[in-house]
C-alpha cells in the first residue's frame, strides 16, 4: 500500500514540476531584442496603414479599439 501512495506523489511531483517547468521562459531575452526589432519583423511595417486599418475597424464596429482612441459606429469622428 506505501509503494504505491509513494509512487502517485513521485507521479504528482514529476507532472508539478513539469508543469512549473514550462513557464521559466516566458519573454524576450535581452539578447534577442534586437532580432525582434528588425523592420522585417514587425507586425505591421506602414503606420499609416495601421492608422487607417485601426480607423475603419472602430468606424464599422461600433466599438473603441485598444490604442487609446474613443469613437462610435457611426464614422462621424
Amino acid at each position: 500500500m506505501s509503494n504505491s501512495i509513494t509512487l502517485r506523489y513521485r507521479v504528482m511531483a514529476l507532472c508539478l514540476s513539469t508543469v512549473l517547468g514550462g513557464c521559466t521562459s516566458l519573454g524576450v531575452e535581452p539578447w534577442e531584442r534586437d532580432e525582434l526589432a528588425r523592420e522585417d519583423m514587425q507586425l505591421v511595417t506602414d503606420p499609416v496603414e495601421a492608422g487607417l486599418d485601426d480607423h475603419i475597424y472602430f468606424s464599422k464596429e461600433a466599438s473603441s479599439g485598444g490604442r487609446g482612441f474613443g469613437g462610435g459606429g457611426c464614422g462621424c469622428n
